[in-house]
């Protein structure tokens, strides 16, 4: 499996002091590659305690900004699927290399993406940007028009199977 190496603190931080932002919020790239997060996002990254991230995408459709430590939680897991599934676990972390570097947040909220990442994954001028498991997910407009029509057709009956499990 490749090596997933990084060249800060191997020590995770402790939980976030401030709970990741709930739904989807426009964001925009700039001519030079950096997003630019939402204050509610900029908060939520500073409270991780982390100063660096790990950009990527897992699939090749998302781009992900995962706060090292989060990461390297991640990279735990991957070193666990390489002893039952090497196949699966040296092609994600194949994709992940392919599109990832490490980044930081600037004091303007602002986040250089990876060259590789931002023209194959089509993140220019206007983004969406939302919190999942830990990481911020950005999407094309495109692919978010595409996710949003896609859970459109599907609501009613994920709706159906949440209630089953208790949801309100």
């Amino acid at each position: 499996m490749a090596q997933l190496g990084t060249n800060v603190d191997d020590q995770p931080k402790t939980s976030p002091t401030i709970a990741p932002p709930r739904g989807f919020f426009p964001a925009s790239v700039d001519d030079r590659g950096r997003v630019k997060l939402p204050v509610d996002f900029q908060n939520f990254l500073n409270g991780t305690g982390d100063e660096m991230l790990y950009a990527t995408s897992t699939d090749g459709a998302i781009a992900r900004l995962y706060p090292i430590s989060v990461w390297k939680e991640n990279e735990k897991y991957l070193d666990e699927l390489a002893k039952e599934d090497p196949a699966a676990a040296d092609s994600l972390t194949f994709i992940t290399q392919h599109y990832g570097a490490e980044a930081k947040m600037d004091t303007q909220g602002r986040v250089t993406l990876p060259t590789d990442l931002r023209r194959e994954l089509k993140l220019e001028g206007e983004v969406r940007v939302g919190c999942v498991l830990g990481a911020i997910n950005i999407y094309s407009q495109e692919k978010y028009q595409e996710y949003l029509s896609n859970s459109r057709a599907a609501v009613a009956v994920s709706l159906t199977t949440a209630r089953t499990k208790g949801f309100r």
